[in-house]
């Protein structure tokens, strides 16, 4: 990878913060942060040795940058995104890509005419295992697919005082559950398996009807706690759950269950593949952990070491057997392929990253989610998206 590539992260939170120290550890410059201006955001710059900014269009006519990542909240994606493109800036985005599909198209043909490496942070995409089970997939090994289930499971919003701006459908979008987890899960189905959902019947719930926005601002995560008086309730429309029943365009049916008020599971993604001749299980929360069931013979268990595993497995992991991997390393697996494809100074014609494509693609599944919970009739999603 040629010296130095050059990136700008907006939005010096929690995930700016994880994108900045994959890139960093990829040998990518992380020149400056931008931000609203908080002292907080300033010493985050300051800790990676880089500049910061209020805005991206200042930051882009002081700063020599090869790539944006956005990490804000999620309506101000799509602004960004159109803002980097128009500077000729290749774009990582944390999803959703957009609001609604109809903006996120845009934002796919504008990266498209521009020439632009476009990325979108399906991470889930590269740990070891995951890449492992597609493999066995392409591979024949689990036979002609059956069932295609599982979910993802958080609690960090159980409790009435917790509170986000992803709660919030003015800066988050009207789907919370499913777009903020369930669209990950949705995307794995589809790279592990090369099967689409063709049709889908869902239903959504919202079991904390009013919650407790706080009056002053705290960190997400932080584990911190205010007193009674600095709480003012507010009522909520975005979904705590969601379960989707999916007819898939290769055969096989599954079902979704996603919930961020589900006690004691801290980040939970789940995926079991039944198919003819075995299956397979894999969970985020053991991610060193495959496990393959048989009829005929005994199970296995199949633990994360480069001489078991396939070569396109193999190809991304980054420590040997023994030496766990886990999250941080899925963003820098992810942004390394991205990278590459900057240095070469041409998209790939099959890209080994999540782009925009598969933004959209997120968007048309969550909105077909919505109508088929808010109508309670099964909808056939419109996926004839050109990848």
């Amino acid at each position: 990878m040629p010296d130095p590539l050059r990136a700008v992260v907006v939005g010096p939170g929690f995930i700016g913060l994880v994108h900045a120290d994959a890139l960093r550890r990829n040998g990518v410059e992380v020149v400056a942060f931008v931000g609203s201006g908080s002292e907080g955001g300033r010493e985050r710059a300051r800790a990676f040795g880089a500049r910061f900014y209020d805005s991206l269009a200042a930051a882009l006519e002081q700063e020599q940058v090869d790539c944006v990542h956005i990490t804000t909240p999620n309506y101000l994606h799509a602004p960004l995104a159109r803002e980097a493109i128009s500077a000729g800036k290749n774009v990582v985005c944390e999803k959703p890509l957009a609001m609604d599909a109809a903006e996120g198209e845009d934002l796919l043909r504008r990266a498209r005419d521009a020439g632009i490496v476009h990325a979108v942070n399906f991470n889930f995409r590269f740990y070891t295992l995951v890449r492992q089970m597609r493999a066995m997939v392409q591979r024949g090994d689990l036979g002609a697919l059956y069932l295609i289930h599982g979910g993802y499971l958080q609690d960090w919003l159980l409790y009435a005082t917790d509170w986000n701006w992803r709660l919030d459908p003015e800066l988050g979008g009207s789907l919370r559950a499913i777009a903020d987890i369930g669209s990950h899960w949705l995307d794995l189905a589809r790279f592990i398996t090369g099967q689409s959902p063709a049709a889908l019947v869902a239903d959504l719930a919202t079991f904390i009807e009013v919650r407790q926005r706080p009056t002053r601002s705290v960190e997400t995560f932080s584990g911190k706690t205010l007193q009674p008086d600095e709480y003012e309730p507010v009522r909520l429309s975005t979904d705590d759950y969601g379960g989707v029943l999916i007819a898939f365009d290769g055969g096989a049916r599954g079902t979704m269950r996603v919930s961020q008020v589900s006690a004691g599971r801290k980040n939970r993604l789940e995926m079991e593949i039944s198919g003819a001749e075995s299956s397979v299980f894999w969970t985020s929360e053991r991610v060193e952990e495959l496990w393959i069931g048989h009829r005929n013979q005994a199970n296995e268990l199949l633990l994360r070491d480069l001489p078991a595993l396939a070569p396109e497995a193999r190809a991304v992991s980054t420590a040997p057997g023994g030496h766990a991997e886990g999250y941080i390393e899925t963003h820098r697996a992810l942004f390394r392929e991205v990278y590459r494809a900057i240095a070469a100074g041409d998209p790939p014609a099959e890209p080994d990253y999540p782009t925009f494509a598969d933004g959209v693609r997120a968007l048309c599944l969550g909105e077909a989610i919505a109508r088929s919970a808010r109508e309670r009739v099964w909808v056939e999603p419109d996926l004839a998206i050109e990848a």
